[in-house]
C-alpha cells in the first residue's frame, strides 16, 4: 500500500481535487479545489520528469517550466478567489441605493420561496454525482480504447477534461463555468507537456497567458453579471 501510494500519490490528487470542483456546491471549495489540482499535476509533471529539473529549491530537484506552470495557476486561482469572495459577501444597507435594496430584498424572498418548496435541492447534487460516476467509467475504459501516451498520462489527461466538461455542462454559475474551462486548459498543458518530443517556450507561455486571462475574464464577467442581477446564477439570464 506504502509503495502504491507514494507511485500515485499525484494522480489520487488530481482525481480528488477535480471531483471536488465538479461536485462542490460552494464557490470557495470549488476554487481551493482548483488550487489542490494545480499542484497535483505539477507534482504529476514533477514526479514523471517529461522536463528535465533544473532547480533546486529546499532539496527539491524541479523544472523551472513546472514552476512557471504553478505560478500562472496560483495567479490563476488568486484572481477567482478574490472574486468569490467579494461576489459572496455581506453589504451593508447603508451602502446600497434604493435600486440595489429593492433587488436584494427581491432575492431574499426568492431564496426563502425555493428554500420552503425545495429545502436542498436534491437535483444539485445528484447531476454533478451522476456525471462524476460517468468520468470515473470513462477515464478508466477510453485509456485502453485510445492511448495517446503512457497509462498514468491517459488517465490523467482523460479524467481533467472529462471532469471539465461536465463541470461545464453541470454550472449552475458564472465561476463555475470558469472552473470548468479552467480543467479543460490544464488538461491541454498535461498533454502537451507529456507527450511532445520537445517542449517548446512558446505553447506553454501561450497555455499559461490562457489561463490567466480565462480567470480574468470570468471574474469580469461575473462583476458584470453581479452588477446587473446581484447574483451570479447562470438561470437568471433567462428571466425577465
Amino acid at each position: 500500500m506504502g509503495d502504491f501510494l507514494g507511485a500515485y500519490w499525484p494522480l489520487i490528487g488530481i482525481s480528488v481535487s477535480a471531483a471536488v470542483i465538479l461536485m462542490a456546491q460552494q464557490r470557495r471549495t470549488s476554487v481551493i479545489g482548483l488550487l489542490l489540482n494545480y499542484l497535483f499535476v505539477a507534482a504529476f509533471l514533477s514526479q514523471q520528469q517529461f522536463i528535465k529539473p533544473d532547480l533546486d529549491i529546499l532539496g527539491f530537484m524541479v523544472s523551472t517550466t513546472v514552476l512557471v506552470k504553478i505560478i500562472a495557476g496560483v495567479s490563476a486561482v488568486s484572481i477567482l478567489a478574490i472574486t468569490a469572495l467579494t461576489f459572496s459577501r455581506d453589504y451593508e444597507a447603508s451602502a446600497l441605493d434604493e435600486f440595489s435594496l429593492a433587488e436584494l430584498r427581491r432575492a431574499a424572498r426568492q431564496a426563502r420561496r425555493l428554500e420552503i418548496v425545495s429545502p436542498r435541492r436534491f437535483a444539485d447534487i445528484v447531476v454533478p454525482m451522476w456525471a462524476m460516476v460517468l468520468v470515473a467509467i470513462a477515464s478508466f475504459i477510453l485509456p485502453r480504447l485510445y492511448p495517446i501516451g503512457s497509462e498514468e498520462v491517459d488517465f490523467a489527461w482523460y479524467w481533467l477534461t472529462l471532469t471539465g466538461f461536465f463541470t461545464i455542462v453541470t454550472a449552475s454559475d458564472v465561476l463555475k463555468l470558469g472552473l470548468g474551462l479552467l480543467l479543460c486548459v490544464s488538461s491541454i498543458d498535461l498533454l502537451y507537456t507529456a507527450i511532445a518530443s520537445t517542449v517548446q517556450v512558446f505553447p506553454l507561455a501561450l497555455l499559461g497567458l490562457t489561463t490567466i486571462v480565462l480567470s480574468l475574464a470570468v471574474s469580469y464577467l461575473s462583476g458584470l453579471m453581479f452588477g446587473r442581477l446581484k447574483t451570479l446564477e447562470l438561470n437568471e439570464l433567462y428571466k425577465r
